[in-house]
């Protein structure tokens, strides 16, 4: 088996700050010179596209911004040199099914492999194999359920679903030496895993797959070895100026090679301005540590559950406004005047429960989620 080098990166985004960049292919611009050697070194790249490339804004009803990118950005992407893009995000269907076919349409005539979406459920769920020097790397590429999702009619991106998902890898391990996961979940700006993520990812390797990948949370997180597999909970974004937000100005690429065995090695990359470039030095080496310290912690029993508790309780708040209905101005408001004592009011004990089971309770999720499907519809 000769040696096979991938480098992973993140989310890839054309924003307005850098379109110019990007429709002129400026890579040396939007990446730098050190980034840009090393990913000509490697042997394949992979990305994840979390923008429907297209010109026609056609945005679906959701909460959150619909992203889009003119279709001219492609050549910049294609300067990148991608070896394979990933669609499994919570934006890709954000200017419905003709943004997913013109991104769709856009990746075909420029050459470039995708995973992760398509025009229904059983072709979203494909994953892609890649055979190289004498090995078969399989890349499965999955998402939480976030408006972006492929049903057996629609198109979309592959969901994640703990009762066909688990199959298809273990289906795809059977067929590989090794399989990767692109894992698109995990709450934003978020650095270390639920408890729910760690057995979901955990499980992944259980199940064959020899690297995870979770992306989404737009910061650098920290990783774990378990049963031989690596399991990386948060790598940042790759190309996307959308905030200035200290979680957004670092991230690390995934420098994955394979030869009697696979090896991982962190990357770590900075935002300037619109663009990134390696981190070098004592910016590098800072970043680092932080990743290995919070990588560290994990390992400590119970430290994931009283991390997660801490932060649900800096969150519930927040939670609660959205489901009162108040708006910026009201929550202003309420936390300024009255120290949160008006939302205090409107959700007791017993309202809070209530929640709860409707939330927790399968078969109430099952029929919310239908009800309020059927709210957008009509």
């Amino acid at each position: 088996m000769e040696v096979t080098r991938i480098i992973i990166g993140g989310d890839l985004v054309p924003t307005k700050s850098n379109t110019a960049l990007f429709n002129n292919g400026d890579i040396i611009a939007l990446i730098g010179a050190d980034l840009n050697k090393l990913l000509s070194k490697s042997d394949l790249r992979i990305f994840n596209l979390e923008v429907p490339l297209t010109n026609n804004q056609t945005p679906i009803p959701k909460c959150g911004p619909n992203l889009i990118a003119p279709t001219s950005t492609i050549k910049g992407i294609k300067a990148l040199n991608p070896s394979l893009i990933t669609l499994a995000n919570n934006h890709i269907l954000d200017q419905g099914a003709q943004g997913l076919k013109s991104t769709v349409d856009t990746l075909i005539t420029n050459g470039i492999p995708y995973v992760g979406a398509g025009n229904n459920l059983s072709e979203a769920c494909q994953p892609y194999i890649i055979e190289q020097g004498g090995c078969r790397i399989g890349v499965y590429a999955c998402a939480e359920h976030e408006f972006s999702i492929a049903t057996d009619n629609t198109p979309g991106a592959n969901p994640f679903d703990p009762l066909e998902s688990l199959d298809h890898i273990a289906a795809l391990k059977a067929e590989c030496d090794y399989v990767i996961v692109l894992y698109h979940g995990g709450k934003e700006h978020y650095r270390y895993p639920s408890p729910y993520l760690q057995k979901v990812c955990r499980k992944m390797a259980q199940k064959g797959a020899d690297l995870v990948v979770c992306q989404h949370s737009h910061c650098i997180g920290c990783y774990e070895e378990y049963e031989g597999s690596t399991i990386v909970y948060g790598q940042g974004n790759f190309i996307f100026d959308h905030s200035e937000s200290e979680y957004w100005q670092t991230s690390i690429l995934l420098k994955v090679t394979f030869d009697d065995k696979m090896t991982v090695e962190y990357l770590p990359i900075c935002k300037r301005g619109e663009s990134v470039e390696l981190a070098l030095g004592k910016e590098k080496t800072n970043i680092l540590d932080q990743f290995q310290y919070r990588s560290k912690q994990i390992t400590e029993k119970g430290f994931i559950e009283k991390q997660y508790q801490s932060f649900a309780k800096s969150m519930e708040q927040n939670y609660l406004y959205a489901f009162a209905g108040f708006g910026k101005l009201m929550q202003r408001i309420d936390r300024r005047l009255f120290g949160g004592w008006l939302i205090k009011q409107r959700f007791s004990s017993t309202k809070k429960l209530k929640i709860r089971n409707y939330i927790e309770c399968e078969a109430h999720r099952e029929l919310i989620i239908n009800c309020l499907t059927r709210g957008n519809i009509e």
